[in-house]
């Protein structure tokens, strides 16, 4: 990109614009964002959420996408992968596929990332209680392409608290869920260093009906929970905080978004400082942002697509470092291709036409920007200090402290979506009769069967003594205190199946 800037009139665009002596940002507390040119010198990474069906159907879909243009690849994993059942779990019944790709074991994942090297792209990949064996089917993948596993970069979710609280998709007690997660942040700190071992989601709390201050405190007081599980473990938080990494939500109150942003940033600077991380990389807050799928209508749905490009354009100018756009149709089912393809344009409009990315923090200095993020800062400080007082997160989300505000606020929106007190165009003002959107994507029900016959062709070909003998490796080391990432490398590595995994560990761990 080149170093000058200049508006459509020949306006020259400074690479900075601060108050004399005011804050600038790179600089501690980041304010106004990680880097010091911001998108001046990197755009954010066009991250595009994807994953249906089957393996072979998603990698379709990935191939489509990085063709148009997206930086980045996400993955979306169905509910029975996400809970830790094989396809042919009856549970798994009637789920196969349908919010997310069907993942069973490493033979999967050598399909969905088919064509792609692992070294070349960055993944993020959506998954909490069975994260350590997706990831640990991503590093064998990489190892078997011979990629150099320094270089391997991206992230993954891994944010079990935000699942009891707001989500629902966990598997073990609380404590037994903390230690998969401080294992990912050892095993991953010498072995996997550019990868992100943790995506603190404040998007899930805000989808389940958090306000925009909720989502900013209970998020960063889950981050605080995870920096002192991994402290009392022993690790160096000037190593491990620099591979944390944040999900955030960005709903269309357009300017509220933007403060909440700048001061999540300023709040974790302090919240390590703290803690005691002196190293900058460790005190900087790095987010990826997805535009609010609840915000999205099934009513006139064309009306999303200027909603998605408000947030959008609110999540850049609040300082993004990678961002998911939303399909218009994705209150009616899956994205279309269609669809996906005009919510990666949106980005790229923002990105190459709105001149939004010319200087860092444009709306610095704002008399109500700058009072926003205060107030927003003082609002979560409060919810935090009430959380530490219970004994951290873990006690506030046993104690039902943080379900109960969320279930509040959710409670209170809709009634003033009922009461017209608040505006949702096409919804409760502006209505029309309209004809069904007949362009809907929809995933067949015999999907399961596909799965359920790989799943049965697997094991009629693996070496089925070495698999029982890892899941039994496994289940010694689960029961000690070893470090599990490599037992579940093992045996993802001899074909063992994500549900035989996820079984061994309820075995010893219990359910929740």
């Amino acid at each position: 990109m080149s170093d000058k800037k200049q508006t459509s009139s020949g306006i020259e665009i400074k690479p900075l614009y601060a108050a004399e002596g005011g804050e600038v940002p790179g600089e501690y507390p980041y304010t106004r964002g990680i880097q010091k040119d911001m998108y001046r010198g990197k755009l954010w990474t066009m991250r595009q959420y994807a994953g249906f069906s089957t393996a072979e159907e998603s990698n379709k879909r990935y191939h489509f996408l990085l063709k148009q243009g997206t930086s980045g690849l996400s993955v979306a994993f169905d509910l029975p992968t996400q809970i830790g059942y094989d396809s042919d779990h009856e549970l798994a019944d009637g789920e196969v596929g349908k919010v997310g790709v069907a993942i069973d074991s490493l033979r999967d994942m050598e399909i969905l990332f088919g064509g792609i090297r692992l070294q070349d792209i960055t993944t993020s990949m959506t998954i909490n209680a069975t994260a350590a064996t997706l990831l640990a089917m991503y590093i064998a993948l990489a190892k078997k392409q011979g990629a150099d596993l320094n270089q391997i970069s991206g992230t993954i979710q891994n944010d079990i608290l935000k699942e009891y609280a707001a989500r629902g998709t966990y598997i073990y007690p609380p404590a037994q869920s903390m230690r998969l997660i401080t294992d990912i942040f050892e095993y991953c700190s010498t072995s996997l260093p550019k990868w992100n071992t943790i995506s603190i989601s404040g998007y899930h709390i805000r989808e389940a009906g958090s306000t925009a201050v909720q989502e900013l405190a209970f998020t960063l007081a889950n981050g605080k929970a995870y920096l002192k599980a991994a402290l009392e473990k022993g690790l160096d938080i000037n190593v491990f905080a620099k591979r944390l990494s944040f999900f955030f939500n960005c709903h269309n109150n357009f300017f509220e978004e933007i403060a909440k942003f700048r001061a999540a940033r300023r709040m974790w600077a302090h919240i390590t400082k703290e803690l005691g991380a002196t190293d900058a990389s460790a005190q900087k807050l790095r987010f990826h942002t997805q535009t609010g799928g609840s915000t999205l209508t099934a009513q006139q749905p064309l009306n999303n697509i200027i909603r998605v490009s408000s947030q959008a354009m609110a999540a850049v100018l609040g300082g993004t470092q990678s961002l998911h756009t939303n399909g218009y149709d994705e209150a009616l089912s899956l994205p279309t291709e269609q669809a996906a393809k005009i919510a990666l344009r949106t980005q790229q409009v923002i990105a190459f036409e709105s001149g939004i990315t010319d200087t860092p923090d444009p709306l610095a200095g704002s008399y109500f920007i700058e009072s926003l993020t205060d107030e927003m800062e003082a609002a979560a400080h409060k919810y935090i200090d009430t959380i530490d007082a219970m004994g951290g997160s873990v006690k506030a989300i046993e104690q039902d402290y943080i379900q109960q505000e969320i279930a509040a606020a959710s409670y209170q929106y809709q009634r003033e979506l009922e009461t017209g007190e608040r505006v949702l165009v096409g919804v409760n003002k502006f209505t029309e009769q309209e004809p069904a959107l007949d362009n809907v994507f929809r995933v067949d029900d015999s999907i399961r069967q596909l799965q359920i016959e790989k799943l049965n062709s697997l094991k009629a070909e693996r070496d089925n003594e070495l698999v029982r003998a890892n899941l039994a490796d496994l289940t010694t080391a689960a029961k000690g205190s070893n470090n599990l990432m490599p037992f579940i490398i093992s045996a993802v590595e001899s074909y063992a199946t994500l549900g035989e995994i996820a079984d061994v560990l309820r075995e010893v761990f219990g359910e929740y």
